[in-house]
């Protein structure tokens, strides 16, 4: 007995090749991309902004605005964002570097009680000497010189996305009436470019809120437990929450650090059950259910796309991975009408089929039919024995 094949209507190259072909195109244009994340990265950030200030346009226009102005006004809006955005960051990087030169004494003394406390639970030397490597004062300095570049690199890039933003928002302007040129021979196509910005607006602005949300929480929190600037770890929690998955990980790290170093174990422990009960109640148990419409990816491609995008382009690929994936879904994936089976591996279940009946279901239906064919016979054979021979009434016996 043959192994089942699965259909496919087109000829030419074996399946098999054109994965090997489509792969080895993959693979060029990461690398091109990679090469070039220094512009691509600040390209698709502002393209981001741009789509989440996209619905300033509407409301404007309906007041009369010309379309010049309103388009200004989009720029506007997303110049507060950026701006907003570069504030917060510039003032947790300075507080960081403050705050790592005022408790550097304090936290090499924490190195060397936690190396003793592993060490008497038998824990082997290389173990310790990783865990206190991690937490080593050289290693914290490090980090936050990495942040300061960081920073220096992010503020150059800056510059880039400002002007990628007037040109984006110029462009939105024109292509809104692409509805009406190309919408009867390309309903497709401008379908899924309405379905992507929706998903990324929608995304951003959920995270947005609940990360503001849990940002203050968790400051207030962390305040009246006496945990050094509090304001830097809120809004190490507003960033960290656009990161799928590891987000939470990343933003309660750090603070857990400062909290061992100035109050021990117990004010560790304590802020880690406070970032537990917060986050996991609003981002695992709540947010999900305002985001999984606009995303309908799997956890599995969510965690990966973090790392993978990450090393394509740089930290800001952790932030904006989950709109590059959804992009490259939408290019690749969704225009090919063969290709449901791959957006249901992804996470997306609009465009499979849906499910065949189980053994035991398609045998009921068989059975229905044959005891409402017996029941019709049965009542046909018992007509006839009642009814005349003209079938009119029975007979009557003959006197």
């Amino acid at each position: 007995m043959t192994a089942p094949q699965d259909a496919s209507p087109h000829r030419g190259l074996a399946p098999s090749t054109r994965t090997l072909i489509s792969l080895a195109a993959a693979v060029i244009v990461l690398a091109g991309v990679y090469f070039a994340r220094g512009l691509f990265g600040p390209l698709a950030l502002a393209a981001v902004v741009v789509i989440i200030v996209q619905p300033v346009r509407g409301p404007l226009e309906r007041r009369g605005w010309p379309r010049w102005a309103a388009t200004t006004g989009m720029i506007v809006v997303a110049y507060l964002i950026l701006g907003a955005l570069a504030a917060l960051l510039a003032f947790a990087g300075v507080q960081f570097a403050n705050l790592v030169s005022q408790y550097l004494d304090d936290l090499a003394k924490t190195v060397d009680q936690v190396t003793a406390w592993l060490e008497s639970f038998g824990v082997e030397g290389q173990v310790a000497d990783a865990v206190s490597s991690w937490l080593d004062p050289s290693t914290i300095a490090g980090l936050a010189a990495t942040v300061g570049g960081t920073a220096m690199t992010v503020l150059t890039a800056f510059f880039f996305v400002l002007a990628y933003v007037i040109f984006m928002a110029a462009d939105a302007g024109r292509y809104q009436d692409a509805g009406a040129r190309f919408g009867a021979t390309r309903p497709a196509t401008l379908a899924r470019i309405t379905a992507y910005n929706s998903g990324v607006r929608r995304y951003f602005v959920v995270n947005a809120s609940f990360g503001a949300v849990v940002a203050v929480i968790d400051g207030v929190a962390l305040w009246w437990m006496g945990v050094p600037a509090p304001a830097v770890w809120a809004i190490l929690a507003f960033v960290t929450n656009f990161i799928p998955n590891i987000g939470f990980v990343l933003g309660v790290v750090p603070p857990t650090v400062m909290a061992l170093v100035v109050g021990g174990w117990p004010l560790a422990l304590g802020v880690v059950a406070v970032y537990c009960v917060v986050n996991v109640v609003l981002q695992v148990l709540v947010q999900p259910k305002f985001v999984a419409d606009a995303v309908n990816l799997s956890l599995t491609l969510s965690f990966f796309s973090v790392v993978f995008w990450t090393l394509v382009i740089g930290p800001l690929g952790a932030i904006l991975a989950i709109p590059l994936t959804l992009l490259t879904r939408a290019l690749i994936i969704e225009g090919d009408p063969d290709s449901g089976w791959l957006r249901y591996l992804s996470g997306d279940t609009s465009g499979a089929p849906p499910a065949e009946p189980t053994p035991e279901r398609a045998k009921a239906p068989e059975e229905a039919p044959a005891a409402s064919t017996r029941a019709l016979a049965l009542e046909a054979s018992t007509g006839a024995a009642s009814d005349g021979p003209d079938g009119d009434e029975p007979d009557r016996p003959t006197t």
